[in-house]
């Protein structure tokens, strides 16, 4: 199944209210990843830029960014919650495309 690239974000100098960005951190002993920070609005889009110019790996994706912004700041994510998330939005992306066609 071919994969559809999202719409383009709007220009990093006009945030919108609703953007959200999350970072994420993985232990150097590769033992868990932490949320370090997480932003709404001009907050997420000036998290983008940072992350843009300090060449981080971004990948757009609102609803595993919904899904992660409800974890607190500085708290361990398990790898077995990785994986059920994993799951619950590939669930969530053939829904979407079973509803568009």
């Amino acid at each position: 199944m071919p994969e559809h690239p999202p719409p383009a974000p709007p220009p990093l100098d006009q945030p919108a209210e609703d953007d959200l960005a999350v970072a994420l951190s993985r232990a150097e002993d590769g033992s868990g990843v932490r949320l370090v920070a997480k932003g709404q609005g001009a907050l997420a889009r000036q998290m983008l830029e940072i992350a843009f110019a300090q060449g981080v790996a971004v990948r757009r994706d609102a609803d595993l960014a919904q899904v992660l912004a409800a974890v607190e700041i500085d708290c361990e994510i398990p790898a077995a919650a990785l994986g059920a998330v994993a799951e619950i939005l590939n669930r969530l992306y053939r829904a979407n495309l079973e509803i568009a066609s």
